[in-house]
């Protein structure tokens, strides 16, 4: 009789990767970045320093008796300096997302994660919270020695100062940015007057908590695990976009060696594997395994290379700024640049400059009158007194002005067609006001069925005109 043959079974979760604790799941390890100096440290803080001016300080900008920038949505307006802007300009909403759109795609086929590493707020939010971090706890060794170290008085004191600060600094950014949607006088006062239940207060906590967490603790998780950005900007790369690269060729084979030791008498590249550009790197990575997706183009282990480079007397650029073609075509500078003004890059940019002018145009030619006409449908024809048929309307006519405005009201397209109710009306600064409109005409003088007319509104000027087509019925 033939035995059945014994088979051995692996069990799969032995092949997987996992924690030390068995877990399917590798355990987060903290990331304590080091501080580094150097241009793109200062271009870093450059815009680290106008985004919050702009953000922090919008709120505060006063235009005539109102807020400068405020989308007032309960009353269905934006306030956008002199412009007033209503539901019916959602057009340039539209526009500007795709100006921002097509602006992520021009910059990312030029320099890849450009935006994530200086103008990203993930990115702004995290270099302010490990800016304190470091003031209050030290720099990188420091803060690994104390988070190594039993719980003292001086470790508890220096936790619950930085979170202390971390959360003052993450309420009044959300104090800020509900600052946008409630005029932000208000706002202070609602709090001063300890009014804990509106939803203005809901959402300052709810933003400044987020922000709390994400820079505080979540940090590089968002950029690695949360961002989709950083899933599809390989679909925006080619081998002439500018990224954050390591010269292998010139940097391999890396290993120590002694300031004074002549490179040229060692088997070893300019790189003295120090891990400094590891240390510095906001999400961990090591730039020498070459591109990965969490790279967020910060050029922080650019600055710390350079350094290094520096103090060995070496040329400076064993980290840099480059492509792949440059890389291994050994271009110069103005040989790179060249290739990087290729045609794909020139029409995003001929495209997005014929959008932001066009929108430029369209915005500062719209007219500040905006007219929606309804019929009246509880009485859409009727013979009145004196034998003439009547068609009842409403017109709401919307004020996009900070000054009060009287407008005048016209019909057009039928032949003793005439508007019997008041053809003037006063509508407030900023203001929309409903507006009942009776066309009357002779019984018998226009074909049964429905008829074309149009509505003229124009201001007292006469600058502000806007027509708005309906129909006038004429019964069987």
């Amino acid at each position: 009789m033939q035995s059945t043959p014994v088979r051995k079974v692996i069990p799969i979760v032995a092949a997987l990767p996992h924690g030390d604790d068995g877990s399917l799941y590798e355990a987060h390890k903290k990331i304590y970045p080091r501080s580094v100096g150097g241009r793109f440290a200062r271009w870093r803080w450059v815009f680290v320093a106008l985004t919050q001016l702009v953000f922090y300080g919008l709120p505060w900008l006063q235009w005539g008796q109102r807020q400068a920038v405020l989308f007032d949505v309960g009353a269905r307006r934006f306030y956008l300096f002199g412009s007033v802007l209503y539901p019916q300009d959602f057009i340039y909403l539209t526009g500007l997302l795709v100006i921002s759109a097509l602006s992520l795609f021009l910059f990312t086929a030029v320099a890849g994660r450009l935006w994530c590493g200086f103008a990203c707020p993930q990115t702004v939010y995290t270099e302010i919270f490990m800016w304190i971090e470091r003031k209050v706890e030290g720099d990188r060794g420091a803060r690994m020695r104390r988070d190594g170290a039993p719980l003292t008085l001086d470790k508890l004191l220096r936790k619950w100062v930085k979170h202390l600060l971390w959360l003052s600094l993450a309420m009044w950014t959300g104090f800020t940015f509900v600052g946008y949607f409630t005029p932000v006088r208000e706002l202070g006062v609602e709090f001063l007057g300890l009014r804990m239940g509106s939803w203005e207060v809901f959402w300052v906590f709810f933003y400044g908590i987020a922000t709390y967490g994400n820079a505080g603790f979540l940090r590089e998780q968002v950029c690695k695990y949360m961002c989709p950005y950083a899933r599809f900007q390989s679909a925006m790369f080619d081998r002439d976009t500018l990224i954050v690269s390591y010269d292998g060729e010139r940097g391999e084979p890396r290993g120590a060696r002694s300031r004074k030791a002549d490179i040229s008498m060692l088997a070893l590249g300019s790189c003295v594997d120090c891990t400094l550009c590891v240390q510095v790197c906001p999400t961990g990575i090591d730039i020498r395994e070459g591109l990965q997706y969490e790279c967020i183009g910060c050029a922080a282990c650019v600055d710390v290379c350079d350094t290094v480079m520096d103090k060995m007397a070496y040329p400076r650029g064993l980290i840099r700024f480059t492509t792949q073609n440059a890389m291994v075509g050994h271009w110069s500078p103005q040989q790179t640049w060249r290739r990087v003004l290729r045609p794909r890059v020139l029409v995003y940019g001929a495209v997005l400059a014929a959008l932001c002018v066009g929108f430029l145009w369209t915005f500062a030619a719209r007219v500040p009158l905006k007219v929606d006409v309804v019929r009246d449908r509880a009485a859409l024809s009727r013979i009145v007194a004196g034998g003439s048929l009547e068609n009842v309307y409403r017109l709401q006519i919307m004020n996009a002005t900070e000054q009060p405005q009287r407008y005048s009201i016209a019909a057009h397209g039928l032949d003793g067609m005439a508007i019997v109710s008041d053809p003037q009306v006063q509508v407030g600064p900023a203001e929309s006001r409903w507006v009942a409109v009776r066309l009357q005409m002779r019984a018998g003088t226009a074909a049964p069925g429905s008829h074309a007319i149009e509505f003229t509104v124009v201001d007292a000027s006469g600058q502000a005109v806007v027509s708005e087509k309906s129909v006038f019925l004429v019964p069987h």
